[in-house]
């Protein structure tokens, strides 16, 4: 499984746009797929919401990848 850390700018992003950002999902309607199909998995449970807001501290697998959400500004 590969592993990623997400640097948020803000106080959130949503599911399916950070799909669309990581290149995890080729579309806004290929991540919708993913989610809707029950492909997405946060803090290990399967997530269906496509808009999903993820915070700082969230871990979100997909397809073998594993990212964390980190805060602004924290450390790797």
């Amino acid at each position: 499984m590969t592993t990623q850390r997400f640097p948020l700018q803000g106080e959130f992003i949503e599911l399916n746009v950070l799909l669309k950002l990581l290149a995890l999902a080729p579309s806004g309607g290929a991540a919708k797929a993913l989610i809707a199909g029950g492909e997405v998995r946060v803090d290990g449970a399967v997530e269906t919401r496509i808009r999903r807001k993820l915070r700082a501290g969230n871990v979100v697998s997909v397809a073998g990848t594993e990212i964390t959400i980190a805060a602004e500004g924290e450390l790797p």
